[in-house]
């Protein structure tokens, strides 16, 4: 997914790189840009000429030694649409599950979404091993706003955060989809009571 953000930089959603479960570590590793949200400025070619865009100065990992500088966020399997809030910038992200989770995120700048560790705000664990039990999201990690459960849905697709003036009612909900159910939602969202 493409996206200009209210900043005017290109933000670009990428999965892990396929192969279920992310047998590489593609979303926690920072060397990669796969399982990453990026943040990019496409008007400004590399002033070393290697690439047709620049690396924003205050990107999380503009300047580390062993990770890409691209990388705005990180720890996604598939991002499946984002979307900026018209009315106060935030980006949302629709992350399409492994087996059991799918889920949505506010995305932060340096944040950690968990994949391959977790999958939604559970552990993952891969359908031929034995369920792990939960745990508490390790430090670092950011749980999604919203999950639900394979039973609902098996690929959320990502929407927008309605802002029009038809449907007053709608004001700040979040929409979005299931591709395989075909259900559609509106989702309220309390920063306060997450």
């Amino acid at each position: 997914t493409l996206a200009f953000g209210p900043d005017g930089y290109l933000y670009v959603g990428l999965g892990d790189g396929g192969a279920g479960g992310d047998p590489m570590g593609n979303g926690q590793n920072l060397n990669t840009l796969l399982g990453k949200i990026l943040r990019i400025d496409v008007h400004h070619p590399a002033a070393d000429g290697k690439t047709n865009y620049s690396i924003p100065a205050d990107n999380p990992f503009a300047n580390r030694p062993n990770a890409r500088g691209e990388i705005w966020a990180y720890g996604v399997r598939n991002i499946w649409r984002h979307s900026f809030d018209r009315k106060t910038g935030q980006l949302w992200a629709a992350d399409v599950g492994q087996d059991l989770w799918e889920e949505i995120n506010i995305v932060t700048k340096g944040g950690n979404y968990g994949w391959k560790d977790r999958e939604g705000k559970h552990l993952f664990t891969p359908k031929d091993q034995p369920q792990r039990p939960d745990t508490p999201t390790p430090a670092g990690m950011i749980d999604p706003i919203w999950e639900y459960h394979h039973d609902i849905g098996k690929s959320i697709t990502g929407g927008n955060v309605y802002r029009g003036k038809d449907l007053p009612e709608l004001d700040g909900m979040y929409l979005y989809g299931d591709y395989v159910s075909g259900k559609l939602w509106a989702l309220k969202y309390d920063s306060n009571t997450n």
